[in-house]
């Protein structure tokens, strides 16, 4: 019986991702020693506003590429929240208060996030959190060394939730198989449209694979806490920001800001 975990057999048909850019057993002594000391970035997928289909993935030119759907493995991934008392207009500046690990806020008010009451719905517009909810996924694109960065937005949470749940029950970790993002158009309670990211595990790892993941991952996730917050702030996906058009569902992003 075909296992109901992996993607229809359209999708395995297709090339499966290749990670032996990672078989060079200098790599990660060369990125801790080429970062050491700078701030690091990541390259971003973004997701659409206006219940969009096509993400926006790093091209090879300076433009981004428009594409349905992409594979990779999420090497690592963690909760964190974002509250700014002043409307975000763009830039680098910090938030008002932050989490990285989405349970202890950090500046004004900071404290204990599941008390706080800007984690209440209908303290912002369109009865959303004022302080917003995501996940950040670091991700590993066939063919590539370096990781990339996707925020996922509070819409987009249920779904990642429902996938990881799926993929334990099945006595695996997300940095255990090569996972598919899709797009689905959906529509809030006020009507306004978004994109929902969606989840298929495309296929495990093989035992080198993994072996390569597992030390890129971790040295992933020793760096993400220096990830600074700029480019998740730039609005909302899920219809919920407030920088939604709310006639439209556009996300309106800053002309100024971060990546």
């Amino acid at each position: 019986m075909a296992n109901e975990l992996y993607a229809s057999a359209e999708l395995l048909v297709q090339p499966k991702p290749d990670f032996s850019a990672l078989a060079n057993s200098d790599f990660n002594a060369m990125m801790a020693e080429e970062l050491d000391g700078l701030e690091l970035t990541f390259d971003r997928i973004k997701i659409p506003g206006a219940g969009g289909a096509m993400f926006e993935v790093p091209g090879d030119a300076d433009e981004p590429d428009a594409v349905k759907e992409f594979a990779a493995v999420i090497l690592h991934h963690h909760p964190m929240r974002c509250y700014y008392k002043d409307e975000y207009s763009g830039g680098n500046k910090p938030p008002d208060c932050g989490s990285f690990d989405g349970r202890n806020g950090v500046g004004a008010p900071g404290g204990v996030c599941e008390h706080c009451p800007l984690n209440e719905f209908g303290t912002a517009k369109n009865n959303a959190k004022a302080c917003k909810n995501k996940q950040r996924l670091y991700l590993l694109r066939e063919g590539e060394a370096f990781p990339i960065l996707i925020s996922l937005p509070t819409g987009s949470l249920g779904t990642f939730t429902r996938y990881i749940k799926r993929l334990l029950g099945k006595g695996r970790k997300t940095n255990a198989v090569v996972t598919r993002f899709t797009l689905k158009r959906m529509t809030n309670a006020g009507g306004v449209a978004y994109a929902q990211v969606q989840f298929a595990a495309d296929r495990p790892l093989t035992a080198v694979e993994q072996s390569l993941i597992d030390s890129l991952a971790a040295q992933v996730k020793a760096y993400s806490a220096r990830v600074a917050f700029d480019s998740d702030v730039s609005g909302d996906a899920d219809g919920q920001a407030e920088y939604v058009d709310t006639e439209t569902g556009e996300v309106i992003r800053p002309l100024t800001g971060g990546r």
